[in-house]
C-alpha cells in the first residue's frame, strides 16, 4: 500500500517521540487538505498556464502524502487517518492568498519536524518537502501578482454571462449559448459559495440543484451546433455576502440578470430547440426570483 523507504535498524527507537507521531499525522492531514484545495483552484484558474502549474504542485503534494503516510505506517504499524482540516476558499484570488500563507506555514512546520527527528530518512523527507513548499509559495505569490486588478476584473465580468449578453452589441447563436452557460456556471458558483458560508438553506440548495439541471439542458446544444464549451472561470467573479439578507439580495440580482438575458435572446431568430430550452430556463428563473424575493422579505 505504501512505498518502502530504507529505514535503519534504529528506526523505531529513533522516532519514539509521541509528539513527532502527532506532527507527522498533522502533516498528512495538511497534505490531504492541500490536494483537495488545489483541485478546486485548478478548476477556477483563469489560464491554462496557471491550471497546469497548480496541477503540478498538486502532484508534489500527492507525493508528500504518500511519503508521509509511508513513514507513519512504518513508524506506528498502522495506517494514518485522512481529514480535511482547512476549507479552501471558493474564490480564486482568495484561494491563492490562502494557499500562499498555507505553504509558508508548511515550510516552518516541516522544518521543525525535520529538526525533531533523529532518523535520517525522516529528517531528509521533511527537509525536502519544506523546500518544495517554499517553491510552491513562490508560485502562488506570482499568481497573486498576476491576478486581475479591480478594473480588469470589472471588464471581465462585463463580458461574462448575463451581463456580457446584455452588453453585447450583437449576438450570434454561439455567443448566446456561451453567455447562457457562463451565467448558469456563475449561478452554481454563487450558490455554492452561499451554502458553504451559511449552511444548507433549503431555498439555495433547491435552486442550486435546478441550476445544475439548466447546465445539463444547455450542454447538448453545444454539441449539436458544434460550439466549443467555455472555460468555467465563474469562481473568479464570486464574492461572499456579508450576511444572509445580502445572500438573498445577491440571488435576486442574479436571477434578474439571468431573466433579462433570456428576454433579450428570445425575440431573435433561434432554432426551435434552442428557443425551447431558453424559454424553459427563463421561466424557471422567474420562479427562482420569486423564491429569493420571499427570502429577502423575511430577512
Amino acid at each position: 500500500m505504501y512505498s518502502n523507504p530504507s529505514y535503519d535498524n534504529d528506526f523505531y527507537r529513533s522516532v519514539s517521540d509521541t509528539q513527532l507521531i502527532t506532527d507527522i499525522q498533522q502533516a498528512i492531514h495538511a497534505e490531504y487538505s492541500a490536494i483537495a484545495c488545489y483541485e478546486k483552484l485548478a478548476q477556477m484558474a483563469p489560464s491554462q498556464e496557471e491550471r497546469d502549474k497548480i496541477q503540478e504542485i498538486q502532484n508534489d503534494e500527492k507525493r508528500h502524502l504518500e511519503e508521509f503516510s509511508s513513514i507513519y505506517y512504518h513508524f506506528t504499524g498502522r495506517a494514518p487517518s485522512y481529514q480535511i482540516i482547512e476549507q479552501c476558499p471558493n474564490n480564486y484570488k482568495a484561494g491563492i492568498e490562502f494557499t500562499f500563507k498555507d505553504e509558508q506555514e508548511a515550510v516552518d512546520f516541516y522544518l521543525s519536524i525535520s529538526d525533531k527527528a533523529e532518523n535520517i530518512t525522516i529528517k531528509d523527507r521533511f527537509k525536502c518537502a519544506a523546500a518544495d513548499e517554499q517553491n510552491h509559495a513562490v508560485w502562488f505569490l506570482f499568481f497573486h501578482s498576476k491576478n486581475p486588478s479591480a478594473t480588469h476584473a470589472q471588464r471581465l465580468i462585463e463580458d461574462y454571462g448575463a451581463i456580457g449578453a446584455l452588453n453585447a452589441s450583437s449576438l450570434s447563436l454561439p455567443q448566446m449559448l456561451t453567455y447562457a452557460l457562463q451565467d448558469e456556471y456563475l449561478a452554481q458558483a454563487r450558490y455554492n459559495n452561499i451554502i458553504g458560508t451559511f449552511g444548507n438553506i433549503p431555498t439555495f440548495v433547491q435552486i442550486r440543484e435546478a441550476e445544475l439541471r439548466h447546465i445539463r439542458a444547455l450542454l447538448p446544444l453545444f454539441e449539436r451546433y458544434q460550439v466549443p464549451l467555455p472555460q468555467d472561470i465563474s469562481g473568479s467573479f464570486v464574492t461572499t455576502p456579508q450576511n444572509l439578507k445580502a445572500a438573498y439580495a445577491t440571488g435576486v440580482q442574479g436571477e434578474i440578470d439571468n431573466i433579462a438575458m433570456y428576454e433579450r435572446f428570445l425575440p431573435l431568430n433561434l432554432p426551435n430547440d434552442v428557443r425551447s430550452v431558453f424559454t424553459q430556463l427563463r421561466d424557471a428563473s422567474l420562479n427562482h426570483l420569486a423564491a429569493f424575493e420571499r427570502g429577502l422579505s423575511r430577512n
